[in-house]
């Protein structure tokens, strides 16, 4: 088994590319193992570690199929759905609240008539 080459935070050589920077330029590894770490130092823990992929041989990405949307439409969906008062927030709910922010922060004046 071959050692992989190790460079320093943001010094590694044209051609390699993270997950993320491939994902960027509609690229993916395409099944490719990795070619190479970057590491940036931490102090009292070991180092972040990000792996490199070559960019010649990454792939494109695969497009969303309508079966694909349809999944992704469904969990956002849910996300977006208050337990509480079952209506679609309009945003992805926090799971710190775990509810719409209407439901978590009721207003005490809405309820009062106006006088």
């Amino acid at each position: 088994m071959a050692t992989l080459p190790v460079f320093r935070w943001r010094l590694a050589p044209d051609g390699y590319a993270t997950r993320r920077q491939l994902r960027a330029r509609d690229l993916r590894p395409g099944g490719q193992d990795v070619a190479a770490q970057l590491e940036r130092p931490r102090h009292r823990r070991g180092p972040l570690v990000a792996y490199l992929y070559r960019i010649d041989l990454a792939k494109p990405v695969r497009p969303m199929t309508p079966g694909m949307w349809r999944a992704h439409e469904a969990m956002m969906r849910a996300r977006r759905t208050c337990p509480e008062c079952q209506t679609d927030a309009g945003y992805v709910i926090p799971p710190s609240l775990g509810m719409c922010v209407t439901c978590t922060y009721p207003d005490p004046h809405a309820s009062e008539g106006s006088t």
